[in-house]
């Protein structure tokens, strides 16, 4: 999968990207040198037990703080790294439009329905699938990770800068491929593949331990809910920018040098 290293979108004072960005990665470093500093636990699996989300205990109604604390754990350094990737060069301009309070609030909902989202999926799964082929019953499988809020945020990207540029890499050994392409594309390839990867999973054809219907949920939420947080002041600077983009060859959220 293509990697997105930055985009043309204009940033303006990202602090609640940046301070997801440090929580994150203060969680893991403490997670895997002093795991007792979180809820005093004793080694890694433990901390990730107790902050991870596990859908049979949702429904029982128990550890709903789990909704929240499951999106500030990863399970290893590639995982944190991939996610907090995607939420520098997508959130720091999406937090720019909706502004801290807004992108806060928006970021926690998208990540809240994507693990509504994955709950739905495995109760879709068909039962004779659960047992015979998945090595743990996904009912009762910790869920961690902040993949599905910022899948949301990929959501609002799409939104607010369908046709802004961005530079991605496909890691390909001793020369990555660098290339330059519209969002709308990176972010639709993106959305098909988990599309795809999820429908296989929901029909039982492939087993996998990444959550695709949380990458799904969050980023419709986001594209629903992306709208509604935009700033009346910022609605009505974007009506009028397109009315005039015509005259440019490039998106206007290139020349936009106020913040918004």
């Amino acid at each position: 999968m293509f990697i997105p290293v930055s985009s043309a979108a204009p940033r303006r004072k990202p602090f609640v990207t940046i301070l997801l960005l440090l929580v994150n990665i203060v969680v893991f470093i403490l997670m895997y040198l002093k795991p007792s500093l979180i809820l005093n636990s004793s080694s890694v699996d433990e901390v990730q037990r107790k902050l991870a989300f596990i859908p049979v205990a949702l429904l029982r109604g128990d550890r709903l703080w789990t909704l929240i604390t499951c999106m500030f754990v990863h399970g290893d350094i590639f995982h944190l790294i991939s996610n907090m990737i995607f939420l520098l060069v997508f959130g720091s301009a999406v937090e720019g439009v909706m502004g801290h309070r807004r992108f806060t609030i928006f970021y926690i909902l998208c990540g809240l329905s994507a693990s509504l989202f994955h709950i739905l999926s495995i109760s879709i799964i068909p039962q004779e699938f659960i047992l015979p082929y998945y090595s743990i019953n996904p009912w009762v499988t910790p869920v961690i990770g902040a993949s599905g809020a910022i899948s949301g945020v990929l959501g609002a990207y799409l939104i607010y800068y369908p046709r802004s540029k961005m530079t991605v890499v496909y890691p390909i050994i001793l020369i990555p491929l660098v290339i330059t392409i519209p969002a709308w594309v990176y972010v639709l390839i993106w959305f098909t593949i988990q599309l795809f990867l999820g429908m296989l999973v929901l029909v039982g054809y492939v087993v996998s331990s990444i959550a695709y219907w949380a990458h799904i949920g969050g980023f419709l939420t986001g594209v629903a809910l992306s709208p509604l947080f935009m700033s009346r002041v910022m609605k009505m600077r974007i009506k009028y920018l397109r009315m005039i983009e015509k005259f440019f060859r490039e998106p206007l959220s290139l020349y936009v040098e106020e913040e918004f």
